[in-house]
């Protein structure tokens, strides 16, 4: 008679493997199946790699994972494939599978245009979701905040007099800017009042918002065609695409000391093709641009700069992470 292997012992066996394998471990038996969808296993997992990856972000094999949609053929117009793909330290791709699972939510003003980031609380074990819209003069500035462990939306009010650019009658926020960041511990996007443009963080563990100032005058004597926020080697950084003669200069400024705006730097100038605004998706960890031009979807070393053409075709969509990992969470009830 063979001796069973006691429960715990199975769990930390099953807590060292990777995700796709315990999806697949998950028809092995019922026992295994009720270990992985218990939500302690699955917060225990998730610390788990968020530890192995801090200690082995020195010696990662890649730079982050890059998303993008293709046109699902001989469907309706709206249908999307959905593709992930980790961009390696040699410029190669290669494609992964996820848990197969989503969440659907439902927008709470469906005619409004907003920015949306992702992130995940540390303290309290839960993703939010803040959404960010632009408001009329005179409006009172809200965010609504998404919470998982919740599955409910709420508002809070962004307090401008605690913003170094607030005046009253004129320091409303009316405009955010596209993308939502998220470093150290908090999303990021810029937003503009009437006077004043700047770098708005939200701190996702106290729920609080602060102002970053930008670059000082990183717009002023340059014919620019858009700039954009994006994380460069683990820092803040500003892009600004500006017009050159035989293509376009990408001066990238970065924060080197975060939150002190006497730190941003500009650092390079890189020449390239033409981009438009909206094919600048971020940068891997180890510094390269991902943008889509003429010849599809590349990279570019900065200070090469080398262009990479990447094996992806017909994408219709594309977005980059540097910062994200695999995680079991939507196991727990997740539809």
């Amino acid at each position: 008679m063979r001796e069973r292997v006691p429960d715990d012992v199975v769990e930390d066996i099953l807590g060292q493997l990777p995700v796709k394998s315990l999806t697949r471990f998950r028809c092995v038996s019922k026992s295994c199946d009720s270990i992985i969808t218990d939500p302690t296993f699955i917060t225990k997992h998730l610390k788990l790699n968020l530890n192995q990856s801090e200690s082995l972000i020195s010696t990662n094999t890649h730079s982050g994972y890059l998303l993008y949609t293709t046109k699902v053929k001989n469907s309706s117009p709206s249908s999307k494939h959905l593709c992930t793909v980790v961009c390696n330290n040699d410029s190669t791709l290669t494609q992964i599978s996820s848990i197969r699972m989503f969440k659907k939510l439902l927008a709470t003003d469906k005619d409004t245009t907003s920015v949306i980031g992702l992130a995940y609380n540390s303290q309290n074990n839960d993703f939010k979701i803040l959404r960010l819209v632009s408001f009329s003069v005179g409006q009172e500035a809200e965010a609504q905040i998404y919470s998982l462990s919740t599955d409910s939306w709420r508002k809070v009010v962004i307090s401008m007099e605690s913003l170094r650019g607030y005046e009253p009658n004129f320091g409303t926020i009316v405009q955010i800017h596209p993308p939502c960041i998220f470093l150290n511990g908090a999303l990021h996007t810029v937003a503009f009042t009437i006077r004043h443009r700047f770098i708005l963080s939200f701190d996702v563990n106290d729920e609080s918002f602060r102002e970053i100032m930008l670059p000082p005058n990183h717009l002023d004597g340059v014919p620019v065609n858009f700039a954009q926020l994006a994380v460069f080697k683990g820092s803040l950084a500003v892009f600004v695409f500006v017009h050159g003669r035989r293509g376009i200069l990408c001066h990238i400024w970065v924060m080197e000391e975060y939150g002190v705006a006497e730190s941003w730097t500009r650092k390079y100038m890189v020449p390239m093709n033409w981009v438009w605004e909206g094919y600048f998706f971020g940068c891997t960890d180890n510094g390269e641009l991902l943008i889509k031009n003429a010849t599809g979807p590349v990279s570019i070393d900065p200070e090469s700069p080398n262009q990479n053409i990447l094996a992806i075709e017909d994408a219709d969509w594309m977005g980059f992470t540097a910062n994200s990992m695999e995680s079991l969470i939507l196991l727990d009830g997740g539809k």
